[in-house]
């Protein structure tokens, strides 16, 4: 509640309504407040497990973009550049950047 709460405080009450019932983004709007109703029920547990499945359905479009973020910050770069890790990140490149 306080997320989406935060979110509408930040960017406005029209532009978080339409992000969150954009066409492609019912199915996770759904999960995401359905949580909020299963917490608020009573059950907890399985309403966060909802909450988070539609938090990276509704969201996973910026991972790669923080991800992106994170290689250029020095520490974590590196760390992000270990082979083991790389693989696992993805190594995605954000489009127009593959030159830099």
């Amino acid at each position: 509640i306080l997320f989406v709460a935060g979110l509408a405080f930040v960017i406005g009450l029209e532009r978080t309504f339409r992000f969150f019932f954009q066409k492609h983004k019912l199915k996770a709007t759904g999960f995401f407040l359905g949580g909020v109703l299963v917490v608020l029920i009573g059950w907890p547990i399985v309403g966060v497990v909802l909450e988070i499945y539609g938090f990276f359905l509704l969201f996973r479009g910026f991972f790669p973009v923080v991800v992106g973020f994170i290689r250029r910050i020095p520490v974590l770069g590196s760390i992000l550049n270990l082979p083991f890790i790389s693989t696992t990140s993805g190594n995605q490149t954000i489009k127009g950047e593959e030159g830099l």
